[in-house]
């Protein structure tokens, strides 16, 4: 179990590995093309040729290796677009090399078309095993062969495009989008697991609210766009506040921020919330129309529990509210510790 240590009184060269078959530098060499490359693994030099030049002829850049352990070597130096896989190669064969490409990173994306002259099912069903995206038949059909580079290779690049614009969406669906931390949705969702979480473990959570005094007043008296730069300074400032990759620093909602942080007790949250108060306030952010200071401050509140299978969230984010209303009715930019959860 991980706690908060609180204190008693709160205050250019890449070096290559000799390979096994003698590689031509300019297969290694990282290739700067606008045009997708294809990698070229064939035993039989008379087919690499035949590849190299119908390949080249449809406007694709080749680089080519003769082995297995050789089209691993070329691989992780070009990272190509699709990789063309004889099947029945010496020292290492098709199916054990696509099967070692599954374990490289950022091999998923990189189709394999294996050339096999093998058409029986078991071999079929092997080279899909082991991760080929297709297979095609020797003697090659240089039609079929054509038509399915180009699919596998369109495919390869939707399929990206696709996952970046997922990413975009995932990023936009959990983030605020001004101040760059954890949004609503993705706290009351974290906040959830999390709890079930601690309660497997019978260990603690604990909650820090934070509300920017008198906000309402600062973006009367400056602006909106200095109110949006205040709240990014603070969101930033609370999150250089948290340490651990477990704590999650979120936009509550208007001028108010949560801390999350799971496996810590009260006296560790306390801990972080005085930090987070004593940083702030160290920001020197003017705030004239501040009733408790010249400057930008905040009141905190702070619970911390232990959950329970019968229990639920909300009973934290209820006893961490009651103590932030009690930190403004007695003055603000101070911080109050529930005693009632």
């Amino acid at each position: 179990m991980t706690y908060y240590e609180i204190p008693l009184v709160v205050q250019r060269a890449v070096s290559k590995k000799p390979m096994v078959s003698e590689i031509s530098a300019d297969r290694c060499t990282p290739i700067q093309q606008t045009s997708p490359l294809i990698l070229v693994a064939d035993d039989d030099k008379i087919t690499r040729l035949m590849l190299h030049k119908v390949l080249k002829r449809e406007g694709y850049s080749v680089v080519e290796a003769s082995q297995g352990d050789e089209c691993l070597e070329v691989y992780k130096h070009t990272q190509p677009s699709l990789i063309l896989l004889d099947a029945m190669m010496p020292v290492m064969d098709g199916f054990e090399c696509c099967t070692t490409l599954q374990s490289f990173p950022g091999s998923e994306h990189i189709p394999v078309l294996m050339i096999t002259a093998l058409d029986d099912q078991a071999s079929v069903d092997r080279a899909f095993e082991v991760g080929a995206s297709d297979y095609i038949t020797k003697p090659i059909n240089l039609a079929v062969l054509r038509q399915r580079v180009r699919i596998l290779i369109e495919k390869s690049r939707l399929y990206r495009e696709l996952e970046q614009a997922n990413q975009k969406l995932l990023h936009l669906a959990t983030i605020d989008s001004l101040t760059q931390v954890s949004n609503r949705r993705s706290f009351d969702e974290y906040l959830s697991r999390e709890w079930q979480r601690m309660a497997r473990e019978f260990s603690p959570i604990s909650l820090i609210l934070c509300d920017v005094d008198f906000f309402k007043n600062y973006n009367d008296t400056y602006g909106h766009p200095c109110g949006d730069a205040c709240l990014k300074a603070v969101a930033r400032t609370i999150s250089e506040s948290v340490k651990r990759p477990a704590d999650l620093v979120a936009r509550y909602g208007g001028e108010e921020f949560a801390v999350i942080l799971p496996n810590t007790e009260g006296i560790g949250a306390a801990h972080i919330a005085h930090n987070i108060q004593s940083k702030i306030r160290a920001l020197k952010i003017p705030h004239a129309n501040s009733d408790v200071s010249e400057y930008v401050t905040v009141s905190i509140g702070i619970a911390s529990l232990f959950p329970t299978s019968e229990s639920i969230a909300d009973t934290l984010i209820a006893a961490a509210d009651r103590a932030l209303y009690r930190a403004k009715a007695q003055g603000r930019n101070c911080l109050i510790f529930s005693t009632n959860c």
